[in-house]
């Protein structure tokens, strides 16, 4: 089975073709760099996803978050609904940590923007 991906590491967005064997990757071609392969064989095994987005805080205002670690991207709506569910007060710091253990997936989702 082939499958065709567009590489999302780097502004390339090399077009591969992916050859899978038994859930294993065999081959990889029309990627640039070795970036091209390693995100090829994670999109396969366990593709997984930064989530960005913001939580409203006590006061109102929004915070810009990210996690700090990918998640798996099966988990994407689950960590999503548990990061708007987050409370948190003003101020925040860019770079503080509002949850640890992103529902035990060991990301930590942090503040990106310092809200007064």
């Amino acid at each position: 089975m082939t499958r065709d991906l567009i590489c999302i590491n780097c502004p390339m967005g090399c077009e591969m073709t992916v050859e899978v064997e038994n859930g294993k990757v065999i081959s990889v071609s029309g990627n640039t760099c070795k970036r091209g392969e390693i995100y090829a064989e994670s999109e396969i095994s366990n593709p997984t996803r930064t989530i960005t987005t913001t939580v409203i805080s006590a006061e109102g205002r929004p915070v810009p978050v990210k996690t700090a670690q990918p998640v798996p991207k099966d988990k994407i709506s689950e960590c999503t609904a548990a990061i708007k569910a987050a409370e948190i007060h003003l101020p925040v710091k860019v770079g503080q940590v509002i949850i640890d253990d992103l529902l035990g997936t060991g990301s930590q989702v942090t503040v990106t923007k310092t809200v007064q």
